[in-house]
């Protein structure tokens, strides 16, 4: 009676929880499935389409446009972060004082809100009193006195055409510095990743690196054989981590864009265009039809890294 009566005391426990999956979890995910064979525009009632929103999206520019540009964000940011987190809690590991207080200083960022962390970076991209910009000009300056110097007819075109002199990029207003901008914003945040690594690289062994210095090997050659072997499986969750971070990105290019994906379209990422069309357009089956494409290829990436990592990745006892 006692076994039966501590089970239903565990069954209430775990009921709010279990409403609240149901609820805001279990049924949006089982509705977008239904809205996206559906014309539904959140206004009326939803009507059954079939497949008509996936072939319209296989014909939307947009859609295309977008897809690119999410790849192109996470070809350029999953590597970055990996790199520089693990370049960072290498450095950490390596400090023979003030561990605890480099920890902090590079994990606070990830404290800061994406939402302050993007107007913060808009003043640091500004062209013209930017902090990025007041720093580069003095080397621009530089540059061209140097290029006047060695090439008189372009001393002269400058007075006439100042626009031929060299400057810094307008970074969020240029269609070629637009998305790596946010690239590099994301390294802002690289502390929570860089955390992980450094907790990882203290648990290495000791006895693995005298081993490796007993048979004269260098710095690199320890990082390579030693270090990376033996913190490949958080190299390989940051991996993962990171494939669907960088396919979700959406508020850092939603805030410094003002929702509009700019300039032409160059931060358009699949989870903006997605947004668009669900709170802007009101096409919520489309946006729907939309977000299952995201899924399945956030899924397929997904298995393809677990499938590339079996032999790659090594664990303690196997």
């Amino acid at each position: 009676m006692a076994a039966i009566e501590s089970r239903y005391n565990g069954i209430w426990f775990v009921l709010p929880w279990i409403i609240g999956l149901g609820a805001f979890t279990l049924y949006p995910f089982a509705a977008s499935v239904y809205y996206s064979f559906t014309d539904f525009s959140v206004l009326q009632s939803p009507q059954f389409i079939g497949l008509s929103n996936f072939r319209e999206i296989s014909q939307d520019e947009v859609f295309w446009q977008a897809l690119a540009n999410t790849f192109y964000y996470a070809a350029l940011s999953i590597p970055a972060g990996l790199i520089v987190s693990l370049s960072l809690a290498l450095m950490m590991n390596a400090a023979r004082q003030g561990q605890v207080l480099y920890s902090v200083i590079f994990y606070l960022p990830h404290l800061v809100p994406a939402t302050v962390t993007a107007i913060l970076w808009m003043w640091m991209y500004n062209p013209e009193f930017g902090l990025l910009n007041s720093m580069l000009r003095p080397f621009f300056d530089v540059a061209n006195e140097i290029r006047k110097s060695i090439f008189p007819a372009v001393a002269i075109a400058m007075k006439t055409d100042p626009t031929i002199a060299w400057g810094p990029p307008a970074w969020l207003s240029d269609t070629a510095w637009a998305l790596p901008s946010l690239v590099f914003m994301a390294l802002w945040s690289v502390g929570q990743s860089a955390f992980i690594y450094l907790a990882k690289l203290q648990d290495v062994p000791q006895e693995m690196y005298e081993a490796a210095d007993i048979d004269g090997a260098s710095t690199l050659q320890k990082i390579r054989y030693v270090t990376l072997p033996m913190i490949s499986p958080i190299i390989f969750f940051n991996i993962i981590m990171g494939i669907i971070g960088a396919f979700q990105v959406f508020t850092e290019a939603f805030i410094v864009t003002k929702g509009e994906g700019g300039p032409a379209r160059a931060t358009t990422f699949l989870p903006l265009y997605i947004w668009d069309n669900a709170f802007r357009y009101f096409r919520m089956g489309y946006a729907s039809a939309m977000a299952w494409i995201l899924f399945v290829i956030i899924l397929a990436l997904t298995i393809i890294a677990f499938r590339l990592s079996k032999d790659r990745v090594y664990y303690a006892g196997k």
